[in-house]
């Protein structure tokens, strides 16, 4: 009997996994049969039917699915695609069993797992790699009891300055600038620098973003 594909099935196939199919089905046989309704319009297996047809197959296994009605079918069509994609692997189980397959003399090529050599190498390889250690300088110093700064403080930062405030209340706000007699020079025109603030708990650290004019 002739199979009628859907021309509305949305699930695409490269050329590449079509070639990736049709290992798998020439080394391992067509074990996964096709599913299909009354009409013999194909629910799930477009991929393994041009795969089967890339290698001059004319006949494939199918199973009939006759309780779904269109709607359930439509759906069950995208479920089948799509359920797949949320698994993941275990890498290590994943390279472990590569290495082992790796290592027989196999009747069929490795790539028939649908994995690139390149990628079965690379996977085989991770196995002798040692946990990487941290860097030590990639640690952060462990806080002092003591705060080194406090709110109202301003730090001088090259041509930059950086003050420590509270956001939640008007204290170090910069309309009090002026009058810290730790400030040597304001600019005299209006602040055109954009200001960021940068959340650090209930401390904000309000950072100018461009040079302040020096000497004035």
């Amino acid at each position: 009997m002739a199979l009628r594909l859907d021309p509305q099935n949305p699930r695409l196939h490269s050329r590449k996994q079509l070639r990736q199919i049709a290992n798998s089905i020439n080394s391992f046989g067509f074990n996964v049969p096709v599913l299909i309704d009354a009409e013999k319009s194909v629910i799930a297996g477009h991929g393994r039917i041009l795969a089967a047809k890339a290698l001059g197959w004319t006949e494939v296994p199918v199973i009939a699915i006759e309780h779904l009605d269109a709607a359930q079918r439509r759906a069950f069509a995208i479920a089948d695609n799509r359920l797949t994609e949320n698994s993941t692997w275990d890498d290590r189980l994943l390279a472990e069993q590569l290495r082992e397959l790796s290592i027989l003399d196999l009747s069929f090529d490795l790539e028939a797992t649908g994995f690139d050599m390149g990628e079965i190498d690379f996977r085989i390889e991770s196995l002798g790699e040692k946990p990487e250690t941290p860097d030590p300088a990639d640690q952060l110093p462990s806080l002092q009891e003591r705060a080194a700064s406090r709110v109202g403080d301003l730090w001088q930062l090259g041509r930059h300055r950086a003050l420590c405030g509270n956001a939640s209340t008007g204290a170090a706000s910069p309309s009090s600038w002026k009058a810290r007699s730790q400030i040597s020079s304001l600019p005299t025109r209006p602040l055109t620098s954009r200001l960021r603030a940068m959340s650090a708990g209930l401390v904000r650290f309000v950072i100018v973003s461009s040079p302040w004019p020096q000497g004035r």
